[in-house]
C-alpha cells in the first residue's frame, strides 16, 4: 500500500473530471517514475496558475489575465458576442477557431430543479454590454438540452429590443454519423431544421 501523502494525491486526482481510481493510480505512478520531467514542472504549472488565476471582468472567462487574453485581443470582431454556458464551452469554441468574435460566459443555464434563477447567472452583465452597443449579432451557444434551450428562449426574450441580430447554433446531424445511430431527438432537430438542396 502506498503512504498516505501519496494515497492523498491519488484520491485527489480521482476526484477530476474523465479519471476514475485506476486512472488516477497510473497517473501517480507515471509522476513517481518520471519525478524529475513530470512531477516537478506539474507541481511549477498549479502552483503558478493556482497563484494568478483570475476571472475576466468582461466576459467571466478564467485566465491568469484580466481582461482575459481573448478579450484583450484588438484582432476579435467586436461586433459579434458569442453567449456561452460554461468556460468549458467557450473553450471548445475556441479551439475551433471558427468563432471571431467575443464570449459572454453564464456561468450555468437556468433549471428550476437545481434552483438556478435569471438572478444566479451573468444575464445582467450581457444585457448590459448589449445596451451599451457596438453588438450587430449575439450567437446563443447553449446545449442541445431542455434547461440550455430555455436559457437561450429567455435570453432572446431579454435582449430582443436591441438592434441586433439574435442566432442559436444549428443542432442536428453530426458530420459522418448514420440515421441509424441517432436518438429520436436529434432526428426531430435535423428534420425542423432541413434546408433546400443548393
Amino acid at each position: 500500500m502506498a503512504s498516505p501523502e501519496i494515497e492523498a494525491l491519488t484520491q485527489a486526482l480521482a476526484r477530476l473530471p474523465g479519471l476514475g481510481p485506476r486512472s488516477a493510480r497510473r497517473a501517480v505512478l507515471h509522476l513517481l517514475k518520471k519525478r524529475e520531467a513530470a512531477l516537478g514542472p506539474l507541481r511549477a504549472a498549479l502552483e503558478a496558475v493556482d497563484e494568478r488565476l483570475e476571472t475576466c471582468t468582461v466576459c467571466g472567462n478564467v485566465d491568469t489575465a484580466n481582461p482575459c487574453a481573448i478579450c484583450a485581443d484588438p484582432r476579435r470582431d467586436q461586433r459579434s458576442l458569442c453567449v456561452v454556458e460554461e468556460v468549458a464551452d467557450l473553450w471548445a469554441l475556441e479551439r475551433s477557431r471558427l468563432f471571431p468574435g467575443r464570449f459572454h460566459v453564464l456561468g450555468g443555464r437556468l433549471s428550476a430543479l437545481e434552483g438556478i434563477r435569471p438572478e444566479d447567472l451573468a444575464i445582467d452583465a450581457l444585457v448590459a454590454r448589449v445596451e451599451v452597443g457596438g453588438i450587430d449579432e449575439v450567437v446563443l451557444a447553449m446545449n442541445a438540452t431542455l434547461e440550455g434551450q430555455t436559457t437561450a428562449h429567455y435570453l432572446a426574450d431579454r435582449i430582443e429590443r436591441f438592434p441586433i441580430r439574435i442566432t442559436q447554433l444549428a443542432h442536428g446531424l453530426p458530420v459522418g454519423g448514420e440515421l441509424d445511430y441517432l436518438d429520436e431527438g436529434t432526428l426531430a432537430q435535423a428534420l425542423r431544421a432541413r434546408r433546400p438542396v443548393a
